[in-house]
């Protein structure tokens, strides 16, 4: 500062005041420029020494520090530490100038900790789900929570630093506020309160098959967040739903389908009404050469022929006593035929069901549970099991419903 001042006042006329103004200047735009000088070299140096010691070791915590920066933030340290070296020399201690340029300093130092404890929590969120344990719980939730004070913090005391005031008189400050953060802050909190009961609920799990109607939501749940759920629909698009909307609306976790034996069946088929008849003699011989059926049919005939027998029923009269009908032998066959397959676990409910008939005919469901739960596997056993049954319902002398079509009107009107 001497040596500029005497060379601004020997060559150029200055006064003492100018000529001080302008050494200043200079002095601190040199002070910027070995500023930036000293974090370029010594952050180049301070990685290139972590990242070996990193690929010596086998853990993988320091790779998830080295990932996220925390070293790099730590670098920006260095002109900090050359600027409380140098200021000393350019400055007098009892100026203004050193004061305020100690007090930015402490905020710069202050910014630099709020930066390291940002890509230490992005480190800490990595780190945790590794483990197994944690994979399936909210940790993004937990750690965004966590920048949120981290920043708060921060703020509080960057202000307070460069303003001269206690950290306690912005807290009281907020404290008057509070309404107002209240509703700036609304979503975070109720996503926070939904984090919590969501986790100690285990109402959802990062990987959960979710379906969520209001949201058009239907897929994997890829993360969990403090605001928002990312779920990743069966068709690659990605829906976020809003955390706390879990809690106060109903939505569909398919994880006890996933977590149990089998993958639920349930399917009906419509019979036209006006099909459905008393089985003759020699459509009950026909239906004998199905295998299926065949063991079914003889016992069947005999506890009917005993049963008519002892109640001396008049058989002339189809409607007297007991008869077989098409729509009861074939839901039997139905039965038996989903019962054979091996696709089906036989250790669950497994049965096919008639129905309140309605205004397309008289609906056989069929309840049952695929043993394989891929979704595409499933829908294949289920399919192969339809595509069975509807091609048997015509050797049952019975038809299927359906709505009329352009062709039915085409061959109404020809006859």
């Amino acid at each position: 500062m001497e040596i500029l001042q005497k060379f601004l006042l020997d060559n150029f006329n200055l006064s003492q005041l100018s000529a001080y103004r302008f050494s200043l200047g200079i002095a601190i735009v040199l002070l910027l420029i070995g500023c930036g000088l000293v974090h370029s070299i010594g952050r180049k140096i301070l990685l290139s020494i972590i990242q070996r010691l990193v690929k010596k070791t086998k853990s993988q915590w320091d790779d998830m520090l080295f990932k996220h920066k925390v070293f790099a933030w730590i670098a920006h340290i260095f002109p900090a530490i050359l600027i409380s070296i140098v200021a000393p020399l350019i400055f007098s201690e009892e100026s203004e100038l050193f004061d305020e340029i100690n007090i930015l300093v402490s905020a710069y130092l202050t910014i630099i900790a709020g930066g390291v404890l940002f890509a230490l929590l992005n480190a800490v969120r990595d780190i945790l789900m590794q483990y197994e344990r944690f994979k399936d719980k909210p940790i993004s939730s937990y750690i965004q929570l966590a920048k949120i004070f981290v920043f708060l913090i921060i703020a509080i005391l960057t202000i307070s630093i460069i303003a001269g005031k206690s950290p306690i008189y912005f807290l009281s400050a907020m404290g008057a506020l509070s309404a107002v953060l209240l509703l700036i802050f609304k979503d975070t909190i109720l996503g926070f309160v939904a984090s919590i009961q969501i986790a100690a609920n285990d109402m959802i799990r990062v990987g959960d098959w979710v379906t969520v109607d209001k949201y058009g939501a239907d897929g994997d749940v890829e993360e969990i967040n403090l605001a928002t759920i990312k779920v990743r629909n069966f068709d690659k698009t990605i829906t976020t739903v809003p955390t706390y909307s879990l809690i106060s609306e109903s939505f569909k976790n398919w994880r006890g389908m996933e977590e149990s034996p089998g993958r639920r069946i349930k399917r009906a088929l419509h019979i036209n009404k006006n099909s459905i008849a008393f089985l003759k003699a020699e459509q009950i011989e026909s239906l004998k050469s199905i295998a299926l059926l065949k063991p079914y049919l003889e016992s069947r005939l005999i506890e009917i022929d005993t049963f008519n027998t002892s109640n001396t029923v008049d058989i002339n009269c189809p409607v007297n006593g007991r008869k077989l009908t098409n729509i009861g032998v074939f839901r039997k066959y139905v039965e038996l035929y989903v019962l054979q397959n091996p696709n089906i676990n036989k250790e669950m409910t497994c049965m096919v069901r008639q129905l309140p008939p309605n205004a397309q005919g008289l609906p056989i469901e069929i309840y049952a549970f695929s043993s394989d739960k891929a979704w595409a596997n499933y829908e294949v056993i289920m399919a192969d099991i339809f595509d069975h049954i509807i091609s048997a319902v015509p050797y049952f002398g019975l038809s299927l419903f359906q709505n009329p079509t352009g062709v039915d009107f085409q061959k109404l009107n020809q006859n």
